[in-house]
């Protein structure tokens, strides 16, 4: 089989690599609870490819995304449930009709003001026709908090969560008040080590963390973006670490913790800025 640039290939290969008994093993084996973390870790490869600016990289990461949908489609239309023509269909509609002031012929042009109000209008729709759709007596539920997708990333969600619950005064006014909700978690976690309870120390790191996103949307800071950033300096210092111990003939297995730390020390020295540095003389 020859790489094509049509889809119809990619969708081939994938149905031959899960083809039973002439089909790749470990492709037959997998379901949608397993390749689940793939297709959010494939997500996140692409954000990366963007915030570092590398289009060679952005264009294979895309490919791998795409991969994942058509994985999908090809385990779902095994199932008789849809296929990957489905998939298209129904976001080709969707995209259509959410745009009536490009596509649709009865509403015209929509000023740019009215689209954000023309996009609610056409969600509600939506959501009442899904609704509609779902078999009868199963629970329709009506929690302010049930628009929030459950399949967005922890950080993201927490935040949109608690966005949702400020719209009906459930928030706090003051930065400060929610540092002290930090305070207060990181203490419960400080009792929970003592009573030596694995369990509540994760469900009180949880807290800890949730109130983190709360400081972080206080202050106008994106959780997911700020701890992007905190990952770039982390690898960057360790790096430091690494070479100067290589290039005094060590490994990193060879050097204390306190040698490593001042190390580390040093790294964020050197990347204060220079006023930072006039200051401190």
């Amino acid at each position: 089989m020859t790489p094509s640039r049509d889809i119809s290939r990619l969708i081939e290969i994938m149905a031959a690599l899960r083809t039973p008994v002439t089909g790749c093993p470990w492709d037959l084996e997998q379901n949608f609870a397993t390749i689940a973390p793939y297709t959010i870790e494939e997500a996140y490869e692409v954000a990366d490819a963007i915030t570092r600016g590398d289009f060679d990289d952005l264009r294979e990461e895309l490919g791998d995304l795409l991969l994942q949908v058509v994985y999908h489609a090809q385990m779902a239309e095994e199932q008789k449930a849809f296929a990957f023509g489905d998939v298209v269909e129904a976001i080709t509609k969707k995209m259509i009709r959410r745009h009536p002031h490009v596509f649709a012929d009865k509403d015209g042009n929509i000023k740019p003001a009215g689209v954000k109000s023309a996009w609610e209008r056409i969600k509600a729709e939506e959501k009442a026709e899904r609704a509609a759709r779902r078999p009868p007596g199963e629970v329709n539920h009506k929690s302010l908090l049930a628009s929030v997708k459950a399949g967005l990333p922890a950080l993201t969600r927490a935040m949109e969560l608690q966005r949702k619950a400020s719209t009906v005064g459930f928030d706090w006014n003051d930065p400060r008040a929610v540092l002290k909700k930090i305070r207060e978690e990181a203490d419960e976690i400080e009792a929970a080590l003592d009573r030596n309870d694995k369990q509540e120390v994760a469900e009180e790191t949880g807290d800890l963390l949730f109130a983190l996103v709360n400081l972080a949307r206080h202050v106008d800071a994106d959780p997911e973006a700020a701890l992007r950033a905190t990952n770039a300096k982390f690898e960057r210092r360790f790096a430091y670490i690494e070479r100067v111990l290589e290039a005094q003939g060590r490994a990193l297995e060879q050097a204390s913790l306190e040698e490593m730390d001042g190390l580390w020390n040093a790294a964020k020295a050197e990347e204060k800025p220079a006023s930072d540095v006039r200051v401190r003389r």
